[in-house]
């Protein structure tokens, strides 16, 4: 089952609010994805539990 969820956070360089479409169904993930206002490259984390529950975190590209 294909599940997109949206998502909104601040963008951790220019801080400015960035809307992500967040595929849920895809499990656990880590991926790079550009801001739509400034254009740097923003780590995005994706952490599904067993239960189906998701979080997302945005950190600055070279954070660990």
């Amino acid at each position: 089952m294909f599940t997109v969820e949206e998502f909104s956070d601040r963008c951790p360089y220019c801080g400015e609010t960035i809307l992500l479409m967040i595929d849920t169904s895809a499990g656990s993930r880590h991926y790079i994805e550009d801001c739509a206002v400034c254009c740097r490259p923003i780590q995005v984390l994706v952490s599904v539990d067993l239960e189906g529950d998701w979080q997302v975190q945005l950190k600055h590209e070279n954070d660990v």
